[in-house]
């Protein structure tokens, strides 16, 4: 089935300006000006875009898909992913984890997931491992894992700086590092390892010996979590400036004044003068929000969601903090090209078809996934294999 977006913005990286769209199952076929498209003797769907702005479908790092959390007993366990709740927010790629759970939840379910969020209509990948070192394998070793299994393009979360963590010592964290790197080698992958980061006084102490310590690229490591407290975001914004990645959380607005929310975050990175091209956001979707006292003790307990995803992007560019072009970078095309997800976060002739079409007050209209429609004028096509079918 071939699809034509006519006359539609495209904001993103390449900036491609006002074009015609041309989609041949799931790739983008051809990017042309207005009216020079011409095709005859087929059947096109054809969109008007003329009022719309089309950015690459949102790309998040970090989620949860088989449900986190756990930190308050069983009942405390977040449900899992379901695919609604992505297209919905115009997020067609995930990257999933495990987090604090390796007792009750499994790399191998995980992989599991992905796989069936796949065949829902999103593009999926993994990291195997959880917060703890050594850390839960699929095949008996992270190299393994990562070289061998198609979805496997990293290890994480591995915690670090926080009490949840199994405290692993330095050497545990290069060993980890230096696996994910063979393995990423060996696989033609990008073999990241991605670090949950807690609150702890140590923050990015393992990361920055490592850059004076060892041979190991920056680019072979991410933290996420970086905005939780603005010790911890000074310390990513040094980070960066040694060439390294960092991934900010998005969430509901902070409570503490020692969060920093996304929006305020991305402000300060881009009037420091940084690099918005080495900042990554994820959602957390589907983990814990725990809240915990002085003494450790769990007083709270919320989940995250992929609404606070399509509401970052959204009120960055309202509140004027990043153009739609450096937003659709941020929240797209930044983890594609760190995680070497070939074909996506670009809406370029070839790339996989994630289109989103906003209307001018941002508000989602169209959400297309590997070329097909997931949403149309503001209603959700797209249903999950257990979903109430209407």
């Amino acid at each position: 089935m071939f699809k034509l977006i006519t006359k539609t913005n495209i904001f993103g990286p390449d900036g491609q300006g006002r074009k015609d769209i041309l989609i041949a199952g799931e790739k983008i076929a051809a990017l042309e000006e207005p009216g020079k498209i011409n095709i005859k003797g087929i059947e096109i769907e054809v969109i008007d875009g003329s009022d719309l702005l089309a950015v690459p479908g949102f790309i998040d790092p970090h989620v949860h898909i088989t449900g986190g959390g756990g930190e308050g007993g069983p009942a405390t366990r977040a449900p899992e992913i379901r695919v609604e709740d992505c297209l919905s927010c115009g997020v067609t790629g995930v990257i999933g984890c495990l987090g604090t759970d390796s007792l009750t939840r499994h790399p191998s379910s995980l992989l599991a997931k992905a796989r069936a969020l796949e065949i829902e209509g999103l593009s999926t990948w993994i990291f195997v491992g959880a917060y703890n070192l050594p850390t839960p394998t699929i095949t008996g070793s992270v190299r393994s894992d990562i070289a061998l299994i198609d979805k496997v393009i990293g290890a994480g979360e591995i915690a670090l700086s926080d009490h949840r963590s199994s405290q692993p010592t330095f050497e545990e964290f290069l060993h980890l590092v230096a696996e994910c790197r063979l393995g990423g080698m060996l696989g033609g992958k990008a073999g990241v390892a991605h670090f949950h980061l807690g609150d702890g006084r140590r923050g990015l102490e393992y990361f920055f010996r490592m850059v004076e310590e060892t041979e190991i690229p920056v680019t072979q490591v991410i933290p996420t979590h970086i905005n939780r407290n603005r010790r911890l975001f000074e310390q990513g914004l040094q980070w960066v400036k040694l060439g390294g990645y960092i991934d900010l959380t998005t969430g509901p607005e902070p409570v503490d004044e020692e969060e920093i929310s996304v929006v305020e975050a991305l402000g300060q990175i881009k009037q420091a003068g940084l690099p918005l091209t080495q900042v990554t956001v994820s959602s957390d979707s589907n983990g814990s929000l725990p809240v915990f006292d002085k003494q450790g003790q769990l007083i709270g307990l919320t989940v995250a969601s992929q609404k606070d995803f399509l509401r970052a992007f959204q009120k960055v560019v309202q509140d004027g903090i990043l153009t739609l072009k450096e937003a659709a970078q941020v929240f797209s095309t930044n983890a594609a090209r760190f995680y070497r997800l070939f074909g996506k976060g670009k809406i370029i002739n070839g790339s996989e078809a994630d289109i989103l079409l906003f209307n001018r007050s941002l508000e989602l209209q169209y959400v297309l996934s590997r070329g097909k429609m997931m949403m149309e004028n503001s209603q959700l096509r797209a249903k999950g294999t257990f979903s109430a079918k209407e």
